[in-house]
């Protein structure tokens, strides 16, 4: 009876450490997929400010239409990253960081900042960060950061942009 259980019992083991193994690495690894794709066209610590979403030009799987994009990938290697952003009278706007597992460590929308710009300071534990700013503590020294603006109507996006394009990224000197 042992000797039949023997085999099971390890096959079942293997299973399950294979299961939970795929669970613990697949957020990394979609995350460093997405970060290689990002990184060919839009810099490090900066913002790079997409045009109005067309099939031929997805980076994210099914992304609105009905949405301007702006992405930062980030990586706080070299010290804590400032990340500015105006928002656009009128629209619905959100700004979300998302750390190097996937998760989401931080949003804000237009609601939110009250109509006042946002400044936020992006840092690892333990790195030094300007007095009075807030502060979003990640886990991970890379991922990526969304800025999102609606819009009523794809032909918005040029009187959108000036106001978006204010947006920022910049490592602060440590």
């Amino acid at each position: 009876m042992i000797r039949r259980i023997a085999p099971l019992a390890v096959v079942a083991v293997v299973a399950l450490g294979s299961y939970y193994g795929t669970l613990a690495a697949a957020p990394y690894g979609l995350m460093r997929l997405a970060e290689a794709k990002l990184t060919k066209t839009a810099p490090v610590n900066h913002f790079t400010h997409t045009p109005p979403v067309r099939a031929e030009r997805q980076f994210v799987v099914r992304p609105s239409p009905d949405l301007l994009y702006s992405v930062c990938p980030y990586d706080l290697t070299a010290g804590p990253l400032e990340v500015t952003a105006v928002l656009v009278p009128g629209r619905y706007s959100s700004i979300s960081v998302f750390d190097a597992r996937t998760d989401n460590a931080y949003v804000r929308n237009d609601e939110e900042m009250a109509g006042k710009p946002m400044r936020v300071v992006l840092a690892l534990e333990g790195q030094a960060v300007p007095a009075g700013v807030e502060t979003v503590r990640v886990r991970y020294a890379t991922g990526i950061i969304l800025q999102r603006v609606l819009l009523a109507d794809p032909s918005e996006a040029a009187a959108v942009d000036p106001i978006r394009e204010k947006a920022q990224c910049r490592t602060l000197a440590g």
